[in-house]
């Protein structure tokens, strides 16, 4: 594994752990998202600064973004409303969702075995398939130029 491909993977770690944390406690009274993320246990133990960097730039724009994601899940989890979506599986497809979106240098496979790598360390038995399914068939709409963003936000 490359040097910036660890890096990045430890990164999405980071992000998704803020992220979920953020799902039971949202920003308030002036904690931002930023000031929990670097207040963040894990990373204040880091000292890789690309890492935190990264999973810095990955958590402020889930969190930016967020409607638009949530939008997207909607729509690719089929029979699944994005409330009945457990906290785990939904901040790593927020997260994997962000990454095919919004970052074009990262390869769409890339961005779907990322998010089934979170799935395998932090999941249930059946959030790999959930997540994957989800996040393949994203990918294959923007692979193909099918992909539209259905509101604009």
């Amino acid at each position: 594994m490359s040097q910036t491909k660890g890096l990045r993977r430890k990164g999405r770690i980071i992000a998704f752990q803020v992220l979920y944390g953020l799902s039971f406690v949202p920003p308030h009274g002036g904690w931002t998202c930023e000031r929990i993320y670097n207040q963040s246990p894990a990373v204040l133990r880091e000292t890789e600064e690309e890492l935190i960097l990264y999973g810095r730039e990955l958590l402020l724009g889930i969190w930016n973004e967020h409607e638009e994601i949530d939008e997207v899940i909607g729509r690719y989890s089929k029979h699944w409303k994005i409330e009945r979506i457990a906290k785990v599986e939904l901040a790593i497809l927020r997260l994997a969702a962000y990454e095919l979106i919004h970052k074009a240098d990262i390869p769409l496979k890339v961005g779907i075995n990322e998010g089934i790598e979170l799935a395998k360390k932090f999941g249930d038995g059946n959030s790999r398939n959930f997540i994957n399914g989800i996040l393949d068939a994203i990918a294959r709409d923007i692979d193909t130029g099918k992909f539209k963003m259905e509101k604009n936000f």
